[in-house]
């Protein structure tokens, strides 16, 4: 049984140039155009829902009342009824935290985000741009309100245990006090307004796709249980509860699970579910080896687990403890009795689920193969449309065509996430969001920035490119080049086994810092096999959790480097690779080493490569891409000669 693309979309609401010196303006100004969409970017007035707030706040006793934007399960992308922070502060962006006193409001937020939450956000509230200097992170802001004994409150299902630790922490030293809200009040604000949670059907992904029965999975996760002589796991982080069941579904928009707990002791497991969403193919692929149990009954089995397993007469819990993901919420480590009961630890399920196997590897190299191809054939067509046919077509306009031609090929399921289609200055706003009649017409003589992603039934994609359909500027070409041999370094690299994304993170920066040049975002994230888009524990940035966890073999990640002129352009260039092991003269310390392999099969821009900036081993590595492009998609395009003519075209050799 396919997943209709309508689920998954249900919500479709980003050393020889040492010496040179770069034609980078010192100061950012924005164009008049720039500015006149900052003023379009509709705000949301916010003073009745504050209102409506600080009066429950006042009627519980609350003093200062937080906002984080993920749901019960910490989930980056969540479903429209749980928005909660949109909907009190107006800001749409993925990331960000919204504190409310009775006096004043603050949203903070990460560097792709700043031109969106200054366009969104109204009078009432106070930006706090995260990472840049002498500002406050979103707890200290908070910790600095409750001087004179003031409580700070919280639903506890919205947050994780540890993060509820350290902000107590914190509030105690300053005199306040930190509480659980049991009720959310943004949710009794909100009132009738607020969108009903999804209902939509669970399907199963056949082991043809995952490449390991759930039996086997379970079994794992059993070892664990007894290497660390504990009681029980908890799973609570959505995409890790459908992995374990090899099961998906579609209630959070581009992201295909479905809202479950899961509980695995060394006896029973247990998925907590609403039994009407299990299709008759789900309820038989489960059969007796998993008890389904109703989603809400989650928080009183967890008490009654724990006080049966903790009873005095128990000898079962002796120097034991349940397992959960440190990424799982306050309400359940309080639930099953709090930090005495609970070992909260970097989930199992997690770390299986980021090192793919060989037939979900596979099914990653066939998959961005068929996405390679759709992709190719829309830049073909809407070149043809810009410069041949002298078309007007907007952002969203180019981002439909995208998803229709994607659309017709094998396993297709939907998209991934929103996609970025950006013209121009939009290019600028990193995760940028087109949306009609907002949405600007593409101007074939500036950069087109298109991000994009799908879900198939073998793999996911993400794939970034930057195109210029006319003449690009001196700086554009620069910045593009610069940032490409970054791609180019990273992707080339060897390191030893135990080499963190941390530690590698600079070499896909390197050109850019030479000029003095950077970009607000991380450098890579893992993807899921038929699963969310960004997916840890891995990844390739400066984030501190990415030097936590090596890459390993079999790990999905992606390459993006990129360069944005704030009100000007903007410049991404991303791949999907694997990591694999490969060989080397010598192996110091005995330790193998590991590459990268590539799997993104779509050109790089010939446009906008400055050829003088590029190596003579840069350009035979991007020949090699190319014919590798060409040899795996070009028989798509058999009877498609405009797209083949563009193929051709922009693989011929440097």
């Amino acid at each position: 049984m396919l997943l209709s693309r309508s689920l998954l979309r249900t919500h479709a609401t980003p050393a020889a140039h040492a010496a040179r010196r770069l034609p980078f303006p010192c100061q950012r100004a924005f164009h008049a155009s720039a500015i006149r969409r900052l003023l379009d970017m509709e705000k949301v007035n916010t003073s009745e829902r504050l209102a409506e707030l600080r009066k429950l706040m006042q009627e519980r006793q609350i003093d200062v009342y937080m906002v984080p934007s993920e749901d019960s399960h910490q989930s980056e992308y969540i479903a429209p009824c749980d928005g909660r922070r949109e909907y009190i502060s107006g800001f749409s962006g993925s990331a960000g935290y919204a504190v409310i006193t009775h006096e004043k409001a603050a949203l903070s937020t990460d560097g792709r985000y700043f031109n969106q939450a200054e366009k969104q956000l109204d009078s009432n509230w106070e930006l706090l741009k995260q990472g840049l200097q002498d500002v406050p992170t979103i707890q200290e802001w908070t910790a600095d309100q409750v001087a004179g004994g003031k409580v700070v409150g919280v639903d506890p299902t919205v947050v994780t245990a540890a993060d509820a630790r350290k902000l107590a922490d914190k509030i105690k030293k300053k005199g306040g006090d930190y509480k659980a809200v049991d009720e959310n009040l943004i949710d009794l604000v909100w009132g009738r307004k607020r969108p009903s949670r999804p209902s939509e059907k669970v399907i199963v992904q056949p082991v043809q796709h995952s490449g390991k029965s759930f039996d086997d999975k379970i079994a794992d996760i059993r070892k664990e249980l007894e290497k660390k002589k504990s009681l029980g796991f908890v799973a609570s982080l959505l995409d890790e509860v459908a992995w374990l069941y090899n099961l998906r579904g579609s209630d959070i928009p581009y992201n295909p699970v479905f809202f479950s707990y899961a509980v695995v002791t060394p006896t029973e497991a247990i998925l907590y579910v609403d039994e009407s969403k299990l299709t008759p193919e789900a309820r038989e692929h489960l059969g007796d080896k998993v008890t389904v149990k109703p989603y809400d009954a989650i928080f009183s089995d967890l008490k009654a687990l724990s006080a049966e397993a903790f009873d005095a007469n128990s000898e079962a819990a002796e120097n034991k403890k349940f397992l959960t993901s440190n990424r799982a919420s306050w309400a359940l480590n309080k639930a099953l009795g709090g930090e005495e009961r609970v070992d909260e630890v970097r989930s199992p399920i997690g770390d299986a689920k980021a090192v793919k196997n060989e037939v979900e590897l596979e099914g990653m190299r066939n998959c961005h193969i068929r996405d390679g191809a759709a992709l190719s054939e829309y830049f073909a067509w809407l070149e043809d449309q810009l410069i041949n046919k002298n078309a007007t077509l907007d952002e969203v306009d180019g981002a439909n065509k995208l998803e229709s031609i994607r659309a017709k090929h094998d396993l297709f399921m939907g998209l991934s996430f929103d996609t970025i289609s950006s013209t121009g200055a939009n290019a600028a706003v990193i995760h940028y969001k087109p949306e009609k009649p907002l949405a600007s017409v593409i101007d074939p003589n500036a950069i087109y920035l298109c991000d994009s992603g799908a879900q198939y039934r073998d793999g996911t994609t993400d794939t970034t490119r930057t195109l210029h359909f006319g003449e690009p500027t001196e700086t554009e070409k620069t910045a593009y080049t610069l940032v490409l041999k970054g791609h180019i370094a990273l992707e080339r690299v060897k390191f030893p086994k135990g080499t963190t994304g941390f530690a590698i993170d600079a070499l896909a920066r390197q050109f850019l810092w030479a000029e003095g040049l950077d970009y607000r975002h991380g450098t890579g994230h893992g993807v899921g096999s038929f699963l969310n888009v960004h997916e840890g524990p891995i990844g390739i940035g400066t984030r501190v959790s990415y030097s936590e966890v090596p890459l390993s073999v079999g790990n999905v990640v992606s390459n993006e480097p990129g360069y944005y002129e704030d009100g000007k352009f903007g410049i991404r260039i991303e791949n999907m690779v694997l990591v694999k092991e490969v060989e080397t003269k010598h192996k110091f310390g005995d330790k193998p080493y590991l590459g990268f392999e590539r799997v993104t099969m779509t050109p790089h821009c010939r446009k906008l490569v400055d050829m003088s900036l590029l190596s003579e081993a840069e350009k035979t590595f991007i020949n090699e891409y190319h014919q590798e492009i060409f040899d795996k998609t070009s028989k798509f395009f058999e009877n498609d000669p405009l797209t083949m003519a563009w193929l051709e075209r922009e693989t011929a050799p440097y």
